[in-house]
This record gives structure tokens, sequence and C-alpha cells, in this order.
């Protein structure tokens, strides 16, 4: 994929999760989510680490643990929402000043034994994001559809993904791939390569 397409197709799944985030009301900060071991809070809490961890890598900074660390978000939605929303915007912004495609980002939450250029790492991002726009929805019951172009661009990464015992480890962002999936739509297909059950609702402890 070229690396501009890239970009501008990650800036679009970080922008709609974040949309989606914004329609957050009160109360909501419990409920479950597809992330058997997160409520949404922790969700969000790890969602927005990760833009901050992955705009520090992009500005050469990723080795710093102090940008992906998970700080708990408030209890006032106002601010919960505000605080995601910057960080989504600097990791868009990091990404945009990302010179070359094969520019190495330091990666410590993935390894701390290589880097990874920037073409594959935003691919990371991009996929973390279409997958976790669709848990976000979930939770909240609301709609989701990335559009086509961004699905297709991400189901080739998400079949990329390795699929091991990492998967099972604590905090991990994916479960095991799940069957299911032949003759599914292209949505349905990401998810469960990535482990997520594309019939889950809010109140069922799968992932």
């Amino acid at each position: 994929m070229a690396f501009d397409r890239l970009r501008r197709l990650n800036a679009r799944a970080v922008r709609d999760s974040a949309e989606l985030v914004s329609r957050l009301s009160p109360g909501d900060l419990a409920r479950p989510t597809p992330c058997a071991e997160w409520d949404l809070a922790a969700l969000l809490g790890h969602m927005t680490a990760q833009h901050r961890g992955f705009a520090a890598a992009a500005l050469g900074r990723g080795q710093d643990l102090a940008p992906w660390a998970v700080r708990p978000p408030g209890a006032r939605i106002p601010e919960v929402v505000a605080d995601h929303r910057s960080a989504a915007e600097a990791v868009i912004a990091a990404f945009a000043a990302v010179d070359a495609p094969d520019r190495q980002f330091a990666l410590p939450e993935f390894t701390t034994d290589r880097t990874f250029p920037a073409i594959q790492a935003i691919g990371f991002h991009l996929i973390d994001y279409v997958v976790h726009g669709w848990d976000v929805a979930r939770s909240l019951d609301l709609a989701y559809d990335p559009g086509p172009e961004l699905l297709a661009a991400a189901l080739p990464i998400a079949r990329a993904v390795p699929d091991g015992d990492a998967r099972l480890a604590p905090g991990s962002s994916f479960k095991p791939g799940l069957p299911g999936a032949e003759g599914a739509g292209v949505l349905a297909q990401i998810l469960t390569a990535l482990g997520r059950a594309p019939e889950w609702r809010a109140g069922e402890a799968v992932r």
C-alpha cells in the first residue's frame, strides 16, 4: 500500500473511533466491551495511551515508556472525550510528519528487540483502530461502518497478524482467531481473524 494512502486511511480510522467516543454519556464507562478483560473505561485508557505511544514513536521517542502508560480516564465525560480526541489528533499529526516509509519506530509494547519501519508500524495502528472502533460501537450499541476502502486495506493487515500464544497474554488487544468467516463480509472477516465474535452484544463476555 502506498505510504500516503496508508496514513490517510489510518487518520480516517482514528477519527471514526474518536467520533464514536464523543458520543459517550454518563454511566457509559462501566459498560462491558468485546474485550472481555476491559470495561469501556479500560478500553478507552488503552486506546488513548496507544495514540500517545505511537505518536512518540513517530517522533523518535518510542523507547520512552511514559507515553505508553495507561492512565485510567476520569469520571467526567467531557474530559474523557477531550483527552482521547487530543491524543488521536496528536498521533495523526505525528504520522503526517514522518518523512519516509522506512523511518524506524521503537514499539516497546510489541518488542524491545527490534524496531519497525513506519509503513508497518502505521499498519499496526490502523488495524488496531478499525477493530477498536468496532469495540466502542458495540459497547455503546451504535452503528459502525468504516467504508469499503478502509476495510479492504485493513483485511490483509488483520490476516498478517501472527495467531499464536502471544494473543493469550493478559492485556493482548487480540485473541486467537475464530472460525466461521467464510462467505462473511469484510468487517466480519477482520473481526474473526483477530478473535472477535461479530455477533457480540453488550453483556456477553466473549471476544
